[in-house]
C-alpha cells in the first residue's frame, strides 16, 4: 500500500529556517508552495483513483448482468442488474459525455429484452420434471430494508447486502420509500420474480449516501396523436418541470408496445427520475422513467343481437348520470373482503376516477396511513367495515385533507351518491339532510 506523503514536518522545517529578510522569505514561500503542490496532486490522484475502482466495479456488474441476460432472454432479475449498474455509470460526467448515447441505446436494448420461446418452453419442461414443493410457509418470511430505485427497489439485510431486486409492478400497492422496513420470501426457482413483500412493518431512517435520491411527477397526462404523444402537465394543471424549469417530454410508446396497457392519448403515467444524474441538464429525456401506467378502462362493445341492444339501451335510460367528473383522481374504496369491489370500481372509472381498494375489514392502521395519504378521495362502505376501521379512516382522511363521504350500504345509488359528495366538499352523511345531486 502506498503511503501518504505526510507535509506537516516539511513546512514546520521551512517556517523555523525562514528569516525575516526579504530574500529568506522569498525563498520560504516559494518552499512551502512546493509542498502544497506535491499535496494537491497526491490528492486529486488518490480522488481519480477511487473514481476508476468505482467505475470499474460497476462495469464488472453491467457486463455479469448482460451476459446473464444473453443466457436467459427476458430474465427480470437481469435486466435489473443491467440497468441499475448502468445508471451509476451515467452519474460519472466523464463517462456520461463519452459514452452517453451509446448507454442509452444500451438501455433501450436491456429494457426490451423478452423471453424466447425456447426459454419459455425450457422452464416449462423444467417445472413439469420437477416435484411439487409444499406450499410456502409464510411465517417464515424475512426481515429487509427497502432501497428505492427508479423503476423497483433493492431489498437490503442488516449487512446492507442486496438481497433481492423488485418490480415496480410488484412494489407499486404499497408505496414504498428508501427505509421502509418489510417482511418478504423468496420466489419458487421457476418464477421470473425474486422475492414477493408480504407487509410493511415499519420504516427507519436512512443517511443521505446509502441510496439515490429519486424525484417523482405523479399522474402526469399523456398528449397528443399516434407518433407523436409527450407530457408536459399532470392532472391538475401543474407543470412537469425540472430544476425550475419546464419542459416538454416525448413519449416514445413503441417501446411499452409489450406491456398489458398501452401508451396513448390521454393515459395517466407516473415518472420518477434520480435527482443527481447528469443528464437532467441537457437531455432530461433520457434520465426521466416512466414508473407506471394506469390502467382505464375503455367503454365496452354492446351485446350483438338487436333484442339485446334495445334492452341494454332501456336499461342505461333508466340510470341518471350525475354531474360529475373526477378527471382522474384516486378514489379509495373502504371495502372488507372484496365484496363487490368490481362493480364499484365500475362506478369510479365510469366518473373517470381511479379506484383503489382499501380492506376496512382486517385493514393495518400503518399501511391505511400510507394508502390514504397518496389519494384524492376515499368513500368507506360502512357495511362491510369493521368498526375500528372506520375510525382510523376518518382519521387519516381529515389528516391528508382526503375528501371523504359514507356509504351505508352496498348499493349502486348509495356509492354513487357519497361519490358525489366527497368530490365536492358536500357533508360525508346523508342521513335525513336534503342534498341536490345535479344529474348531466
Amino acid at each position: 500500500m502506498k503511503e501518504t506523503f505526510d507535509y506537516r514536518n516539511n513546512l514546520k522545517q521551512i517556517l523555523q529556517k525562514t528569516a525575516g529578510d526579504e530574500r529568506s522569505l522569498k525563498n520560504g514561500l516559494a518552499a512551502i508552495k512546493a509542498v502544497l503542490g506535491m499535496v494537491d496532486s497526491q490528492s486529486t490522484a488518490a480522488q481519480k483513483t477511487q473514481a476508476t475502482q468505482t467505475a470499474n466495479k460497476e462495469i464488472k456488474q453491467l457486463l455479469l448482468g448482460i451476459s446473464q441476460l444473453i443466457k436467459s432472454p427476458g430474465s427480470n432479475a437481469a435486466q435489473k442488474q443491467s440497468l441499475s449498474a448502468l445508471h451509476r455509470l451515467t452519474f460519472d460526467q466523464a463517462i456520461a459525455k463519452q459514452y452517453g448515447s451509446e448507454l442509452a441505446q444500451l438501455e433501450v436494448a436491456i429494457q426490451q429484452s423478452t423471453v424466447t420461446k425456447e426459454e419459455v418452453n425450457q422452464q416449462v419442461f423444467e417445472q413439469a420434471i420437477k416435484p411439487n414443493k409444499p406450499k410456502r410457509d409464510y411465517r417464515k418470511g424475512k426481515r429487509y430494508t427497502v432501497i428505492r430505485l427508479v423503476l423497483g427497489c433493492d431489498l437490503i439485510n442488516d449487512n446492507n447486502e442486496i438481497v433481492y431486486t423488485l418490480t415496480e409492478k410488484q412494489i407499486h400497492q404499497f408505496n414504498l420509500t428508501s427505509g421502509d422496513i418489510v417482511e418478504a420470501l423468496p420466489e419458487p426457482v421457476t418464477s421470473h420474480y425474486e422475492a414477493s413483500i408480504l407487509l410493511v412493518v415499519g420504516h427507519r431512517e436512512l443517511a443521505t449516501t446509502e441510496f439515490d435520491k429519486i424525484e417523482e411527477f405523479k399522474y402526469a397526462v399523456v398528449q397528443g396523436g399516434t407518433g407523436h404523444l409527450a407530457i408536459t402537465h399532470d392532472i391538475h394543471g401543474q407543470k412537469l418541470r425540472i430544476r425550475g424549469k419546464s419542459i416538454v417530454l416525448p413519449i416514445d410508446a413503441s417501446r411499452y408496445q409489450t406491456d398489458d396497457t398501452p401508451i396513448v392519448d390521454g393515459s395517466i403515467v407516473d415518472l420518477a427520475w434520480y435527482a443527481g444524474d447528469v443528464n437532467l441538464k441537457k437531455n432530461p429525456a433520457q434520465a426521466i422513467k416512466l414508473r407506471w401506467i394506469y390502467q382505464l378502462d375503455q367503454p365496452q362493445v354492446k351485446p350483438k343481437t338487436k333484442k339485446k341492444k334495445i334492452k341494454q339501451a332501456n336499461s342505461e335510460s333508466k340510470i341518471t348520470k350525475l354531474a360529475l367528473d373526477l378527471h382522474y383522481q384516486r378514489v379509495g374504496i373502504a371495502i372488507g373482503d372484496n365484496q363487490n369491489e368490481v362493480m364499484l370500481e365500475s362506478i369510479v372509472r365510469r366518473y373517470n376516477g381511479i379506484p383503489v381498494a382499501i380492506d376496512a375489514f382486517q385493514g393495518k392502521k400503518k399501511l391505511m396511513d400510507r394508502q390514504i395519504q397518496t389519494l384524492d378521495l376515499v368513500i368507506l362502505v360502512t357495511a362491510f367495515a369493521a368498526h375500528d376501521s372506520t375510525w382510523n379512516i376518518r382519521e387519516f382522511a381529515s389528516k391528508y385533507h382526503v375528501g371523504f363521504a359514507v356509504s351505508s350500504s352496498k348499493g349502486y345509488q348509495a356509492f354513487e351518491r357519497a361519490l358525489y359528495r366527497a368530490a365536492n366538499g358536500l357533508p360525508a352523511y346523508e342521513g335525513n339532510q336534503t342534498i341536490t345531486y345535479e344529474t348531466e
